[in-house]
C-alpha cells in the first residue's frame, strides 16, 4: 500500500465543496481542513504508483477550485505504539 498526503491550494469559496468532492475520489482516504499553509490535505492510499499518478494528476488537479497541488509521498508509517517500543529500554 502507498500513501501519500496531498497539500492543496484551493480557492477561498470552494473549500468546503472541494473538501466534500475529494471524499468521494477513488484512492483518497480522508481529508482535513487546515490552517497554516495549505487549505486541504488529502489522505492518498493506492496499490501502485501509477494509481497515485492518475489520482492526483488525473482526479484531485482536475477539480474546480483547485489553485495548486504538493504530494509528499510516505516511506513508512509509524504509529505511537511502534514509537514507544522503538525506545522501550525494558524498565518496568
Amino acid at each position: 500500500m502507498l500513501s501519500a498526503f496531498v497539500l492543496i491550494d484551493a480557492e477561498p469559496a470552494r473549500i468546503a465543496e472541494l473538501a466534500q468532492e475529494l471524499t468521494e475520489v477513488d484512492g483518497v482516504a480522508e481529508v482535513y481542513s487546515v490552517a497554516g499553509g495549505p487549505d486541504l490535505v488529502a489522505i492518498v492510499r493506492v496499490r501502485r504508483q501509477e494509481e497515485l499518478a492518475e489520482v492526483v494528476t488525473g482526479r484531485i488537479a482536475a477539480l474546480a477550485g483547485i489553485r495548486a497541488t504538493q504530494t509528499l509521498v510516505a516511506f513508512k508509517a509509524y504509529s505511537r505504539h511502534d514509537l514507544e517500543a522503538m525506545w522501550d529500554l525494558g524498565a518496568g
